[in-house]
């Protein structure tokens, strides 16, 4: 039975974001496109030399191939629609992609975070127990450390997709966002959104702040050990193995948490969107750089493959 009488169309939302003129318009899907193109071709370039170099079969370069799936993954689940509607103005989103867009979208966010944390670990156990690292950081137990954050980021998502997917749309169905953003759909929703509100602190606690705190508290044990190494050659090259990671980090968690901690009002709307580009555009990016121009192995990989393709040719 249909709820909302008053409502001209309950399967389809709108994207209002970026009602632009047309070469705006055309100008935002240029810089759109190729920031994407570096996402993917960047984050390819990481798992295809994870997968095909030996030396890089380690649990540190699993992590890493694992967040370039996530990365690739939480992009292509909004860039492409956006896109579309920015190349054709058609500013329509089935209610059914815009599900799709939620599930996906909190599903990558949640599995990298348990990501980042198994990172951490990873680097707290390589500059903490250097002599125990192959002992503790086995195949079997870096696989179900990130084979864990999937099945929790996919059981999360797929608890808000389907609470999401039964509330009522009667008053608005603009998107002042460039995605379906999961915040702004429960506003959005005439239905009553109490025990939604309160589920979503519940799991914010549990996945985002503990997870936060778990990588800080590893990252105060590793500074401290590396504080404790007597030569500065020493501990800049313990610093250096945990950098890309930490830098990483702070790419992750900094706008994040910027645009979910502040006050929110209709005059920061615009600043919310450009935080969500930087967040899941512009850091997925980075990712693939950060690790690749900070690393010589990863730089090692790639003239191994060019050297290898040369011979072959």
């Amino acid at each position: 039975m249909n709820d909302c009488p008053n409502a001209s169309s309950e399967n389809e939302f709108y994207i209002v974001a970026f009602s632009t003129s047309a070469m705006g318009q055309l100008e935002l899907f240029w810089g759109i496109w190729i920031i994407y193109t570096m996402v993917v071709f960047g984050n390819l370039t990481i798992i295809i030399l994870v997968c095909t170099v030996t030396k890089l079969h380690t649990a540190m370069y699993f992590f890493l191939c694992n967040l370039a799936i996530l990365d690739i993954t939480s992009t292509s689940t909004i860039i492409p629609k956006l896109l579309t509607l920015t190349l054709t103005q058609d500013y329509r989103i089935s209610f059914s992609s815009c599900m799709t867009q939620i599930f996906f979208y909190i599903f990558s966010v949640d599995s990298e975070i348990f990501l980042l944390t198994s990172m951490a670990y990873d680097r707290y156990v390589a500059i903490c127990s250097p002599l125990l690292y192959y002992i503790i950081m086995r195949k079997n137990v870096y696989i179900v450390m990130a084979v864990s954050g999937w099945i929790l980021g996919t059981l999360n998502a797929l608890s808000h997709t389907i609470l999401t997917s039964v509330l009522q749309f009667c008053y608005s169905h603009d998107i002042n966002n460039f995605f379906c953003d999961l915040n702004l759909l429960i506003a959005l929703s005439s239905s009553d959104v109490t025990s939604r509100k309160i589920f979503m602190i519940s799991e914010a606690i549990f996945i985002a702040l503990i997870q936060f705190l778990l990588t800080i508290i590893s990252y105060i044990y590793i500074f401290s050990a590396i504080l404790k190494i007597r030569s500065s050659a020493g501990r800049m090259k313990a610093f250096s193995s945990c950098a890309s990671h930490l830098i990483t980090v702070i790419l992750f968690y900094g706008p994040s948490i910027f645009l979910y901690m502040k006050p929110q009002s209709e005059d920061s709307k615009d600043q919310d969107m450009l935080l969500s580009m930087l967040y899941l555009v512009v850091v997925p990016m980075l990712n693939p750089l950060v690790y690749s121009l900070r690393n010589k192995e990863v730089w090692a990989a790639i003239l191994l493959i060019t050297i290898q393709r040369k011979t072959k040719a």
